[in-house]
């Protein structure tokens, strides 16, 4: 038996389906980047209110009560897996085999922090190759997070001495 999740994903992917949109046409639509409309109706991310009637134009059969729900937190999870569809396996072998010299030169460009996924924008762009042949842009646009020296006369939540 399917979980309530499951069964949301499942309903919203069928409007998607029967609106004969991609994620990037709906996109285009709501002014959303095409992977957070994919968060959206895989319940990885939150609906914000304002944004709920483009939405609504872009996928005019969206029921309410799915509208409802999409403006819920939402339980950010994923299966395990995942892993093992090829395509998300090559984004995860890309991101680990250029994870050195991405933190490399976020270091050398920020310094010492990472990028947020909190404070996160991400798209999937084709373009052509200069051999004519299609390429997958995926960029990751993270708000820059410096670590913090950790000085105790900072930490308001220590109890102070009167």
């Amino acid at each position: 038996m399917e979980d309530n999740k499951t069964t949301i994903i499942n309903r919203l992917e069928a409007v998607k389906r029967n609106s004969g949109k991609s994620c990037s046409q709906i996109a285009e639509q709501t002014g959303l980047t095409n992977v957070y409309v994919a968060q959206l109706l895989r319940r990885q991310a939150q609906l914000n209110p304002d944004t709920a009637p483009s939405l609504r134009a872009a996928l005019p059969e969206l029921p309410e009560d799915l509208l409802q729900e999409m403006m819920r937190p939402p339980m950010r999870s994923y299966d395990p897996n995942l892993i093992q569809e090829p395509c998300v396996y090559r984004l995860n072998e890309a991101v680990m085999h250029f994870g050195e010299s991405i933190k490399e030169i976020i270091n050398e460009e920020f310094g010492d922090g990472i990028m947020s996924a909190i404070d996160f924008y991400c798209s999937v762009d084709k373009v052509k190759g200069v051999d004519g042949k299609d390429r997958v842009v995926v960029t990751f646009d993270g708000k820059y997070l410096p670590y913090t020296e950790q000085k105790s006369e900072h930490m308001v939540s220590r109890p102070r001495p009167h």
